[in-house]
Order: C-alpha cells, then sequence, then structure tokens
C-alpha cells in the first residue's frame, strides 16, 4: 500500500454503491477524502453515514448479504471487489466505534493486544507502544499508575479515549470514528474534540458525528448524506454557511432530521 497519494488524497471514491441483499443503501457515492485532515459525515439516522465509513476498512465484509460496486481507491490502491488482504487494510485504517469497547482485561493488555496480534513481543517495545499510545490519546498521566488495573474500571470517557489510543498502537494512518462521543458527557465529548484536533496532525480523521456544532468546531470537510445518497461534500465552512442544495440547507438549519 505505497502508491503515489495524488494531491494529498488517500481515499478517492467513484461512483460507489453498497446493497444489503435487495436493499440499495448506499447510491453513486462519489468523494474525495484527504490526508491529514478531519471529514465529517453528517445526515439523519439511517443515511448511510455508518456503512459509509465501514466500507473504507472493509468492515461490512462482516455481513453476509453485502455486495459493493464501483470504486474506493486508498492510496491509489483499490480495495473495492479486489484481493487487497483486509488485516493490512485495517492495520493502516483504524476503527473506534460509538460505544467504548475496551476488552474485559487491563489497560495495558488492552493497548498491547494489537502489536501482539502484529508479532511484536519484546516487552520494552511494548512499554514503549502503550505509553505513546497513551500520551497521543491524552490519557497517559491519568493511567500511568493504572495500568495493571482492568480497562472495565474506567469512566465512559476514560474507556473512549482508551479505545483510541488501542487503535493508535498499532500505527494506523487513518482513524475512522463513528460517533465517537455520543454515549459521553459534555466534559468527555471536550476532551475527545480536543484530542482529534492534535490527532490530524499525524492521522487522517474521518468521523460520523449527530452533532452538526462537533463538525463544525473540528472539521475540515462535511459530507451531507440522506437516504443512501452523498448530497453535497465541500470545506465545513462553506457546508454550513453556503450550501448549494436545498436539502443540506433544510438539514442543518433543523427543518428536519
Amino acid at each position: 500500500m505505497t502508491e503515489q497519494v495524488k494531491d494529498n488524497v488517500i481515499f478517492d471514491v467513484k461512483d460507489f454503491n453498497l446493497y444489503y441483499g435487495s436493499n440499495h443503501a448506499l447510491h453513486n457515492i462519489n468523494m474525495q477524502i484527504y490526508k491529514n485532515a478531519i471529514t465529517a459525515l453528517i445526515g439523519p439516522s439511517g443515511c448511510g453515514k455508518s456503512t459509509f465509513i465501514k466500507t473504507l476498512n472493509r468492515m461490512n465484509d462482516l455481513i453476509p448479504s453485502v455486495r459493493l460496486e464501483g470504486s474506493i481507491k486508498y492510496k491509489g490502491q483499490e480495495i473495492v471487489n479486489s484481493d487487497i488482504n483486509v488485516y493490512d487494510l485495517r492495520k493502516e485504517v483504524g476503527m473506534v466505534f460509538q460505544k467504548p469497547n475496551p476488552f474485559p482485561m487491563s489497560i495495558y493488555d488492552n493497548i498491547a493486544y494489537g502489536p501482539r496480534t502484529h508479532g511484536i513481543k519484546n516487552k520494552s517495545v511494548l512499554n514503549e507502544i502503550v505509553e505513546k499510545s497513551l500520551t497521543d490519546a491524552a490519557i497517559f498521566d491519568e493511567l500511568k499508575d493504572r495500568l495493571k488495573d482492568s480497562a472495565l474500571s474506567l469512566s465512559g470517557g476514560q474507556q473512549q479515549r482508551l479505545c483510541i489510543a488501542r487503535a493508535l498502537a498499532v500505527k494506523p494512518d487513518v482513524l475512522l470514528m463513528d460517533e465517537p462521543t455520543s454515549a459521553l458527557d459534555p466534559i468527555s465529548t471536550s476532551k475527545i474534540e480536543e484530542l482529534v484536533l492534535k490527532l490530524k496532525e499525524e492521522y487522517t480523521i474521518v468521523i460520523v458525528t449527530h452533532n452538526m456544532q462537533q463538525a463544525v468546531r473540528i472539521s475540515d470537510t462535511t459530507a451531507f448524506f440522506l437516504l443512501g445518497d452523498l448530497i453535497e461534500c465541500d470545506k465545513t465552512d462553506t457546508i454550513f454557511s453556503e450550501p448549494k442544495d436545498k436539502r443540506t440547507e433544510d438539514y442543518i438549519t433543523g427543518r428536519f432530521g
């Protein structure tokens, strides 16, 4: 996965369709996702945001009836209906889910889990990875004396930052975040948003959010999905100040959704 990234485009999506059996869930999606930027996906429930984000690391492969058409190129390499190694892809394109889902093991072992599955056994190397990942997720100082404690003993906000650290531990290039703050209180949400803004220096981030203010606060680009269609994708400032499509304007002004 080392082909030249053209014009800072990390994902190039062309004429992409997704079906669950006979249900046509995503219709002819065309968009580009840029390196070291935050792309927010907005739209009402059931409009295809989460379905789309899961195609970017082929998580939808886990659904038996799913069928993909069209093209998604990651760093210039086709990932739709190709013989790409999905484990390698998911190592480079990590995912953080809506509800924190720490493993029922120690804080340390949660972070070390991914590197160990990729063959890293050296204790001092693992120690470095754990410290760096927790530091990058802005939670090392809170947890450095509790690494042997169960991850399940943490608060919801801490668990979500731990899950972000766990995703970072395998050194991805891209972080997919599916409504990562929807289950959190406002203070924890604010910490995650600060963290995401810092992470874009090193990572490309795609975030699904129901919170339009969050999209305004943190994203560079916003894509508006509705009923499986990508209605509009542009710079966030443009989407929220001068939307080109009446449906986008109706959604962001609260007329529906």
